[in-house]
């Protein structure tokens, strides 16, 4: 009888595996799962050198699945100035000169995480604000949601754009009626120039600007300290319970250092790198694609999959709506595709076998997308695609029945909506319109018509950390109006982080479930889940993490 390595027992397990989907103890050996059941059961497996875990009444889940995240950006911005807090200059110009102050040598001060109200309600951020803020130094902060980066005058100059540049489109360096860059540049294509100035080179976006690797190629030295930046975000991961990632943005570079990483023994989360098609690409750049999926292959580290960005953000004014804006009554953003050629991709893509993630968040860009996935259906024949769509943050009644007719997996973010907590929603008659808000982050909607739903964060847009995001979906904020009610039942926001993701990976015969023979992929957390109230369930945190067999992450009680 094959001797267990690890056994957890006294825990209240939630398995997914069928039954009642309840069980007190599990054994882990040679990274699978051996046996779960009671605890007498599964001490049978115990030998002299077992470990043994009293879990003490708590949780013990299936490693989370997170499937929608940057790792690399993520990794970087662990260090790096946090300004979601701020809003207000007095408080940003504290914070970046007191930051200056510690980065002496930095080419350029880089923050992260602001929000459109960074200078105060109602302040347009522009590099005249931002140079008050900052005005010896280049100076730049990144959006929260990561599709707008604002530069000071000095940044915009070091970078070669005070005078406006040529963006792919799709992206825009914002223009003033002086001539000159207003310091706003909207989307990957126009912020890349000051992200090359940076210490990172833009090396750490690369996979989302352009999919491309680095030109030249990375020195000795600069890809030790991207590793390092990896090495630092699969740790951060571990920590909040992820045994599995699902990248959105990808290049064989990130792809390589990750197989180093995984041959160092530090590759503490399986993870799946996509192929990043940008809308300027050559058709004839899915080939690359296709060679990615055959040269990474395996439990640990894989492709298989196109991402693509069909529009922008609902903030900005960048998502591809299907009517103006109310704020904006002469623009309905724009998607960066064609009708003709995001067809054309997604035909030649599904033949290929590869499964497709597109960034949809306005109602036209999500159409476009639905328009695109049944065209390969059309064209090749109905198969067990798992196309994805990711976030689907505004959609036309119409399409709602589309999602499951065309079998696509709904990929949703509980804390990118205004239910979840983290940002404010906006006022009334601003971005949205009112008859847009019953379908706006509409995750219960969509998951009662039978769509596959999973839950994510999109690190570093919001924080990694599991808990506080199946918090936000169990016990949303009631907003009231037109908005409708999206609460999720607990079970089903964990199964959304858990079998969902391996569903929508390919992989539900080989994790996300604790049932004999998976992976040893799982986690225990600091509380019984069923004992919280639903509100508190976002306070719980990670105890340990165990990804093939291997605790990855321990906070010393288990």
């Amino acid at each position: 009888m094959t001797v267990a390595d690890i056994i957890i027992e006294n825990g209240r397990l939630i398995t997914f595996g069928g039954g009642t989907g309840r069980a007190e103890a599990i054994a882990l050996a040679e990274g699978h799962i051996l046996a779960v059941g009671t605890n007498a059961a599964v001490r049978e497996t115990k030998g002299p050198d077992t470990r043994v875990i009293d879990a003490q009444g708590k949780t013990v889940l299936p490693g989370f699945i997170e499937s929608h995240i940057h790792l690399f950006s993520g990794g970087l911005e662990l260090a790096m100035l946090d300004l979601s807090t701020s809003h207000d200059a007095e408080t940003v110009a504290s914070r970046v000169r007191e930051y200056s102050a510690q980065q002496p040598d930095a080419p350029v001060l880089y923050a992260i995480g602001a929000h459109y109200d960074l200078l105060g309600a109602g302040r347009p951020i522009d590099r005249h604000g931002l140079d008050r803020v900052m005005p010896d130094r280049p100076f730049a902060v990144m959006a929260a949601d990561h599709h707008t980066l604002w530069a000071n005058t000095p940044a915009l100059e070091l970078a070669g754009i005070l005078h406006g540049a040529t963006v792919p489109e799709g992206s825009e360096i914002v223009m003033g009626a002086d001539g000159l860059a207003t310091g706003e540049l909207l989307e990957a294509g126009a912020y890349e120039y000051v992200l090359a100035t940076t210490a990172s080179g833009g090396r750490d976006l690369l996979g989302m600007t352009t999919g491309n690797d680095p030109v030249p190629s990375a020195t000795p030295e600069q890809r030790a300290a991207d590793k390092a930046i990896l090495r630092a975000g699969l740790r951060h991961l571990a920590k909040t319970g992820v045994t599995t990632f699902h990248n959105m943005d990808g290049n064989f570079y990130q792809l390589e250092l990750l197989s180093e990483i995984e041959a160092e023994g530090d590759l503490l989360c399986r993870g799946q790198v996509p192929f990043h098609f940008k809308n300027y690409d050559p058709i004839d750049r899915l080939d690359e694609a296709a060679e990615m999926q055959r040269r990474y292959n395996s439990d640990w580290l894989w492709s298989g999959r196109l991402k693509l960005f069909h529009d922008g953000v609902v903030e900005s004014g960048t998502a591809a709506m299907l009517r103006p804006y109310p704020n904006w009554p002469d623009s309905t953003g724009a998607p960066l595709f064609t009708p003709e050629q995001f067809n054309e991709i997604c035909v030649r893509a599904d033949e290929m076998g590869l499964q497709i993630s597109v960034h949809a968040i306005g109602d036209a860009a999500v159409r476009g997308t639905l328009d695109g996935y049944a065209a390969a259906r059309a064209a090749n024949g109905a198969r067990d695609s798992r196309h994805r769509i990711e976030h689907i943050e505004v959609l036309h009644p119409d399409d709602l029945p589309r999602l499951r007719e065309l079998d696509v997996v709904a990929s949703m973010q509980p804390l990118h909506a205004p239910w979840g907590g983290l940002f404010a929603p906006s006022d009334e008659g601003q971005i949205l319109h009112e008859d847009q808000k019953p379908l706006a982050y509409a995750c219960q909607t969509i998951r009662e018509t039978g769509v596959p739903m999973i839950f994510s964060s999109d690190w570093p847009v919001v924080p990694v950390e599991v808990l506080p995001s199946i918090g936000a979906a169990v016990a949303p904020k009631h907003l009231g109006g037109n908005w409708t009610d999206q609460r999720q039942n607990l079970r089903d926001a964990l199964e959304s982080y858990t079998a969902m993701g391996a569903y929508a990976e390919f992989n539900e015969s080989k994790k996300g479930r604790l049932v004999p023979g998976m992976f040893a992929d799982l986690v225990i957390l600091s509380d019984d889940l069923d004992s919280v109230a639903l509100k508190d369930v976002g306070k719980a945190s990670v105890q340990l993490t165990i990804c093939g067999g291997r605790v990855t992450y321990d906070a010393g009680v288990a």
